[in-house]
C-alpha cells in the first residue's frame, strides 16, 4: 500500500517506521516546507494526517478532492465535522477520524461507556475525568478526554454537561462532570475516569507507555479503510 504522510513530525516519523515494517511504502511526505499541494496523489492509496487543528479541514478537503481515503489523527477540529461529512458524502469519499488511534484506548472507550451506564441513578458517586500529557501538547482537554466525557453524557442521563480546568479540578454543580488537564514532562498520555463516594472510589485508567500505539492504530486504520466509502471512526475498525 502506498501511503502519503500529511504531517511529518514525531507522529509522522513513528507512523513511517511502523508502516514500512508492515510492508507499506511511504510515497509522499507533507510538512511546512512541503505543503500538501505539492503532493502527486496519482499513486497514493491512502493519506494519514497528523498536523494541527487549523490545517486539518483543508487537508481533508484536499485528499477527498483527489479521491484519496484519509486517516485523520488531528484533534480539536470537530466543530466542522458536519461540514466535512457533507464533503465526504458529496464526493463519495473515505474518511476515518479518531481522537485516539490506540487500540487500547478504543477498548477503554467501550469500558467507559458501559461503566457510565452502570452508574446511572447512583447519585452518591461524583464522576470525574483526568488527562495527563507532555508539555508540548497544544489542546486541552485532550481530544481523548473530550470523547470520554461526551460518551459519559450520552450513556448516563444523570449527567448534563462537563466542565474543564487545568491543574486543579473545577468546581461542579449537580449533573456536571469535572474534567482536569495536567501537563508534565515525558508523559505520552494518561486518562483516568473515576466515580467517588464517601464510601469508595471506582476507577478505570489507560496509560500509554509511548506513542507507538497511536502510530500502529493509524496504520491499521489505513489498511482497513481501503476500498470503503463513507465516514468512519476507530470503533468501526476494532469491532470487526
Amino acid at each position: 500500500m502506498n501511503i502519503a504522510l500529511i504531517g511529518y513530525g514525531k507522529m509522522g516519523k513513528i507512523i513511517e517506521e511502523i508502516a514500512i515494517s508492515r510492508g507499506h511504502t511511504i510515497v509522499a511526505k507533507s510538512n511546512s516546507q512541503n505543503p500538501i499541494e505539492s503532493i502527486n496523489f496519482s499513486n497514493v492509496d491512502v493519506a494519514i494526517e497528523f498536523t494541527a487543528p487549523h490545517f486539518a479541514v483543508n487537508h481533508i478537503k484536499h485528499c477527498i478532492s483527489n479521491h484519496t481515503p484519509v486517516i485523520v489523527g488531528t484533534t480539536a477540529w470537530n466543530e466542522e465535522l458536519d461540514f466535512v461529512k457533507e464533503i465526504v458524502h458529496q464526493n463519495s469519499g473515505s474518511l476515518l477520524y479518531a481522537s485516539n488511534f490506540s487500540i487500547g484506548v478504543n477498548i477503554f472507550f467501550d469500558i467507559n461507556r458501559r461503566l457510565a451506564q452502570l452508574m446511572e441513578g447512583k447519585s452518591e458517586y461524583l464522576p470525574s475525568v483526568q488527562e495527563i500529557h507532555h508539555k508540548q501538547k497544544i489542546d486541552a482537554p485532550s481530544g481523548t478526554a473530550v470523547s470520554i466525557a461526551n460518551d459519559m453524557l450520552v450513556e448516563n442521563e444523570d449527567y448534563s454537561s462537563w466542565i474543564h480546568n487545568e491543574n486543579v479540578a473545577p468546581k461542579v454543580q449537580k449533573g456536571q462532570i469535572a474534567v482536569t488537564s495536567f501537563r508534565e514532562d515525558g508523559v505520552p498520555g494518561t486518562h483516568i475516569v473515576d466515580y467517588t463516594s464517601e464510601i469508595d472510589t471506582i476507577e478505570i485508567k489507560h496509560i500509554a507507555h509511548n506513542r507507538k500505539g497511536f502510530g500502529l492504530g493509524a496504520v491499521i486504520a489505513a489498511e482497513w479503510i481501503v476500498g470503503k466509502k463513507g465516514v468512519f471512526t476507530m470503533q468501526d475498525v476494532i469491532k470487526l
